[in-house]
């Protein structure tokens, strides 16, 4: 577990506990579980998964009725992390305000992290 003990490390807004709700509902899933790999043109992407069990590895967060997991090796870098769902006429999804992000490409699919080693997948 990395992180400071009694502090979730990553918060939900209502919007995205809804949304994360919704979706545990709908595939019979026992949460959403995010990480980061490599890719992109600023080196890393999120990535999100709903799942049927949690891994023993992973950080749990539950808020207002939603699960959500933090794959191991993406526990340093989403840290401190607020997701929040977002609905515009053009496109509707989730958007992480990470404060260990240091670029990010234009198109807001591809991060880059302070100088810390890539992770592996997961």
């Amino acid at each position: 577990m990395f992180g400071i003990p009694g502090k979730a490390p990553v918060t939900l807004t209502p919007a995205a506990a809804a949304q994360v709700a919704k979706l545990m509902a709908r595939d019979s899933g026992a949460g959403l579980r995010i990480g980061v790999k490599k890719g992109g043109c600023a080196g890393m992407e999120y990535t999100m998964e709903v799942v049927t069990q949690t891994d023993p590895l992973d950080e749990v967060v539950e808020q207002d009725g939603a699960r959500v997991m933090i794959a191991p090796m993406a526990q340093m870098f989403l840290f401190g992390t607020e997701i929040d769902y977002e609905v515009s006429l053009l496109e509707s999804g989730f958007k992480f305000r990470n404060p260990n992000v240091v670029d990010a490409c234009g198109c807001g699919e591809s991060i880059k992290f302070r100088d810390m080693d890539a992770p592996a997948e997961g």
